[in-house]
């Protein structure tokens, strides 16, 4: 698979990566951790070098797993991980508890990640999400301490504002922000993305293909388990899938004109954007591995993309990408 470089970073990783995240819940059942593991594995036979995993995926079940999967590889992969939830056990397991991002708490909390990563150096450290009780110059400054003691590499944040990546990118070069981006939400083009482009810093983005709905497999009818987060999505209510289905519509359409699949075409989009995108969909089924990497194969003319902005700027997308208590720590 063809390689792309995380903005002026210097990190190279293939031009799709893996979202690990829905290997140990999130989205309904998932299989055994072999089974997982083995998609893992699959994933790195066909290109894909980039894999993205986090400490409250889990929380920390999902650590393990990558790094259980990927240890065969280290040499050839990147791994890049999260920070900023904390954590508090009552005897049945650790639960999240709200963010925290003070420096000592990523600097204890970066030694369980890399022992659960079964690795020295964590290769790209986010920022989950901002903690407005800690001055991003502080947290900037805490990984800066991490780099220079060789436990990462590189310094990432995820969903934060302009202004906020600014300000830390001045105290530590940010690599690479995280955040939805998708046909279905591309809010990040307003101030985001230009903001990026000026500083030099890549985008990642989670969800591209709109948790599941832009590959057509998602209809009016499907039933979401509890466990599920689509089922506390307002996106994913019966109402709203109905409605946003012309969305779906119009890239099958253009599937089928491509001979691909609307998944690729999904994820074709986003690498059309700019050269130093890199989108993470996730899976726990092998088959989809394979038709994700597919998607760097599909190219979109500078015909296309005009085309395919002008037909989904007329479709408008009911219902909020997120429940009022998640949105609330975006874009801070």
């Amino acid at each position: 698979m063809q390689k792309r470089k995380l903005g002026k970073s210097g990190l190279e990783v293939s031009a799709i990566g893996f979202g690990c995240m829905r290997m140990t819940g999130g989205y309904g059942p998932v299989g055994t951790k072999q089974e997982m593991i083995k998609v893992i594995r699959g994933a790195v036979e066909r290109g894909v070098t980039f894999f993205d995993t986090a400490q409250t995926y889990g929380p920390f079940a999902n650590e393990e797993l990558v790094g259980e999967a990927l240890a065969p590889f280290r040499g050839r992969v990147v791994i890049a991980t999260k920070f900023g939830f904390k954590y508090e056990d009552d005897g049945s397991g650790p639960r999240n508890v709200g963010v925290d991002s003070r420096p000592a708490y990523i600097k204890q909390g970066v030694e369980g990640s890399l022992k659960r990563l079964k690795t020295e150096v964590i290769d790209l450290f986010y920022q989950h999400r901002v903690d407005p009780n800690v001055p991003i110059e502080d947290v900037a400054g805490a990984v800066k301490d991490l780099i220079q003691a060789g436990k990462v590499k590189h310094f990432g944040m995820s969903e934060a504002a302009a202004q906020t990546i600014r300000r830390a990118h001045a105290v530590q070069p940010v690599a690479a922000l995280q955040s939805e981006y998708s046909l279905w939400w591309k809010r990040p083009e307003e101030e985001i993305l230009p903001t990026l482009e000026e500083l030099g810093i890549g985008l990642v983005p989670y969800s591209p293909l709109g948790k599941g709905f832009l590959t057509g497999t998602i209809t009016e009818e499907t039933s979401f388990a509890q466990e599920d987060l689509r089922s506390r999505i307002p996106r994913f209510t019966p109402d709203a899938r109905k409605a946003n289905w012309a969305l779906v519509d119009l890239i099958a359409a253009i599937a089928a004109r491509k001979k691909a699949t609307p998944a690729q075409i999904a994820l074709a989009w986003l690498l059309a954007q700019k050269p130093w995108i890199v989108p993470i969909p996730g899976t726990t089924k092998l088959e989809r591995v394979e038709e994700n990497v597919g998607g760097a194969a599909i190219e979109l003319t500078p015909d296309d993309l005009p085309e395919i902005d002008n037909a989904t700027s007329k479709i408008p997308v009911q219902g909020a990408r997120y429940p009022e208590d998640l949105e609330r720590l975006t874009y801070r």
